[in-house]
């Protein structure tokens, strides 16, 4: 079986993509046992936010090194390193309660977030081996298919941890987590091509770095906008959902799962949204893929949502509604502006060690949510969640600014 799926590209990217899968549940239920476990010990929403720190910014070197290292050696390697990481975080986090101590926390996180990043750029790297140049709406809905496939499984992940951490607490999750991750580690070991991915030269320490005009102001407007999400999204909603409006954990873990899931499905959908809905030809797939300024345009209506959700909070005006109304409505056109810019990085990135592109533009990524995490405890700490909102039109707002000089092309 290995061997025939070492001569079928699409079936390889498909066992990636199966692993990309698996992962993206013990992320999206290993985030939610951090956050309602530790808020439920008595952690202040600082304290949270500084657990998810390292998290973040491994993240950033992660994505930088790990590009590289795809490029030199293949994307399976990166793929099997993030998912073992992944199961030896969960392990870390197995002693006594007693021990967990913050930094010891922290630096699971950390390792978790290596695990989390080596795998995200594996997957998406590696779908722009499949698609010519010229079929660039193919390109997009796949892209747009793989991102949103893995937000819905994300949001699947933020139950699941709310569901565990009921049933089977805090340990008792983990150990169940760990054990089917190693599962399809060992899979994934017997089915990947290990040439998968790799360059055709061998890129140099410089060549971390874009060198691209157009992909560096791209990483810029992805920074911010993913800054604009977690500002609000990663610690100070389910803090103040679950100190404030008295939800319990599965309830928190199932409004965020429904609402990661529900933005994954608007992300596959994207291309329909965004006028590519029905290119299936090569050249009119081109023609019809989304441009810089596309990004700016779903950039500045996004900018909207925070404002009006701040302002209804400050009034006062039926919170709870307001706040699973104004996240629906945020999630979707969020989804829209996330899908756009996880096609074009693939698009322009170069085509020879396509990983380096991608690694860089993810390390904005990462550092986007790193600044976010790190604001949503701040914020929400000294002033609550209707300050974290307007931060977050702030940094939209940039996001948008910087978008408004991106190449009219599709094409790299």
């Amino acid at each position: 079986m290995g061997g025939l799926l070492q001569h079928k590209p699409l079936a390889q990217y498909l066992v990636i993509t199966a692993s990309y899968w698996a992962f993206t549940l013990t992320d999206g239920a290993l985030r939610m046992l951090v956050v309602l476990f530790f808020h439920g010990l008595g952690f202040s929403a600082l304290e949270v936010a500084s657990l998810f720190l390292l998290y973040e910014f491994f993240g950033i070197v992660t994505n930088l090194g790990g590009g590289w290292l795809a490029s030199r050696l293949g994307l399976n390697v990166t793929l099997h390193l993030g998912l073992a990481l992944q199961i030896i975080a969960l392990l870390m986090l197995l002693v006594d309660p007693d021990l967990l101590t913050v930094i010891w926390v922290m630096v699971a996180q950390a390792l978790s977030g290596i695990a989390k990043d080596l795998n995200k750029m594996s997957a998406k790297s590696s779908i722009r081996n499949l698609v010519q140049d010229d079929a660039q709406g193919t390109l997009y809905r796949w892209v747009a298919r793989l991102t949103g496939s893995k937000n819905a499984l994300k949001g699947v992940g933020f139950f699941l941890g709310g569901f565990l951490l009921a049933r089977y607490e805090f340990q008792g999750a983990l150990l169940i987590m760990a054990v089917l991750l190693g599962g399809v580690l060992a899979l994934s070991m017997l089915l990947l091509d290990r040439q998968t991915g790799i360059a055709s030269y061998k890129p140099k320490v410089r060549d971390l770095l874009s060198r691209s005009p157009a992909i560096n102001r791209l990483s810029a407007a992805r920074l911010f906008l993913f800054a604009a999400r977690d500002v609000w999204f990663v610690v100070a909603l389910p803090v103040y959902l679950q100190s404030q409006l008295g939800w319990t954990s599965v309830q928190v873990g199932t409004l965020l799962a429904l609402w990661v899931m529900g933005y994954g499905a608007v992300q596959a959908l994207a291309p329909g949204m965004t006028g590519a809905a029905d290119s299936d030809g090569a050249a009119s797939g081109a023609d019809r893929a989304p441009t810089g300024r596309t990004v700016f345009v779903w950039a500045a209506l996004l900018c909207l949502l925070p404002a009006l959700i701040g302002a209804a909070l400050l009034a006062q005006w039926q919170e709870e509604i307001v706040l699973v109304a104004g996240l629906l409505a945020f999630g979707a056109v969020f989804a829209v502006n996330s899908a756009v810019h996880s096609y074009l990085v693939v698009s322009w990135a170069r085509a020879d060690g396509v990983s380096l592109d991608v690694g860089f533009y993810y390390m904005a990524n990462a550092a986007g949510r790193l600044l976010g995490t790190l604001l949503s405890g701040l914020v929400y700490q000294l002033w609550g969640l209707a300050p974290c909102l307007f931060v977050s039109t702030a940094l939209i707002a940039a996001s948008a600014f910087l978008a408004w000089r991106l190449p009219q092309d599709a094409q790299r």
